[in-house]
């Protein structure tokens, strides 16, 4: 049944980014990513930790275990650079791949389970996906798999990134890519365990993504993408009103989006994926129902 789900949200925001995250939108990224799992399954448990922090906790692979599934949120953290914090996360996540618990991950959770796995990440220089991934499509083993059950041949999602997978680790799959990030959804197969992951962000809502618009205005204009802030609030202010009213077509076709965006339920296909054909056939695998 629903109710005996177990989830582990892992979250690698600074407590300064968590704090000017909830300034913007109320909710850290993991404490965001968590309330959405909730939507999707009513009654589900969801426990948040932070293990990049000096003083999180870092369980063990059999306390992992314990757990349905694992979720990563995205955040600031560069993995390539050799900070205590980064080290942390990504220990913690071969902890994970260890422990045989299906795992998932967006943005920046994707990038710690492909360095954990012995993977590469890098910045994309002068390139930006700053709202929205375009026309992400899937490859020759991304049309059956069922992470992207239910994708048409090609979707835009949200997106907001500046760092990108460089080289995929042995035991990986590349499952969807587009012509500015080469990899967008992945599977991982390490030690004992298994990781679907995507570039882009299906656990965000379109207000999330408007606020993070207006947080990265300076950026946004440094590279390009903006004249200035007013530009960048047009922008925002449009995929706010469309968050507020999703059936409006006018808003959508002014933002070049479609159903795949603007329904929530399309939109978090790939975590409905990761539920339905990973997790709950893994906990049935392990004798704890279903």
């Amino acid at each position: 049944m629903n109710a005996s789900l177990h989830f582990l949200m892992i979250e690698s925001e600074s407590e300064a980014a968590r704090e000017r995250r909830r300034k913007s939108v109320g909710s850290s990224s993991g404490e965001s990513f968590a309330d959405t799992l909730r939507g999707l399954v009513p009654g589900c448990r969801c426990d948040l930790i932070r293990p990049a922090d000096a003083d999180g906790p870092h369980p063990q692979p059999d306390e992992i275990g314990r757990y349905d599934g694992v979720f990563l949120s995205g955040s600031p953290l560069h993995v390539y650079d050799d900070r205590p914090e980064v080290r942390r996360q990504i220990a913690f996540m071969r902890a994970v791949f260890a422990s045989g618990t299906p795992a998932f991950g967006s943005c920046a959770g994707l990038q710690v389970a492909v360095a954990a796995a012995g993977g590469t990440v890098r910045p994309m220089g002068a390139r930006r996906e700053a709202g929205f991934a375009r026309r992400i499509a899937p490859t020759a083993a991304g049309r059956d798999h069922p992470l992207l059950a239910g994708r048409p041949p090609a979707w835009d999602a949200p997106a907001v990134h500046t760092d990108e997978v460089a080289t995929l680790p042995d035991g990986a799959v590349l499952l969807a890519s587009n012509a500015v990030t080469q990899v967008q959804a992945v599977e991982i197969r390490h030690d004992q365990g298994v990781f679907w992951g995507v570039q882009y962000h299906p656990e965000l809502s379109l207000r999330e993504i408007a606020a993070a618009l207006r947080r990265q205005t300076p950026d946004l204009i440094e590279h390009g993408l903006a004249r200035d802030a007013e530009a960048v609030e047009v922008q925002a202010g449009a995929v706010d009103a469309l968050a507020h009213a999703p059936d409006r077509r006018d808003l959508a076709w002014a933002l070049g989006l479609d159903e795949q965006v603007t329904d929530a339920a399309l939109r978090t296909a790939e975590l409905r994926n990761f539920i339905a054909h990973l997790v709950r056939p893994m906990r049935r695998a392990r004798g704890r129902g279903d």
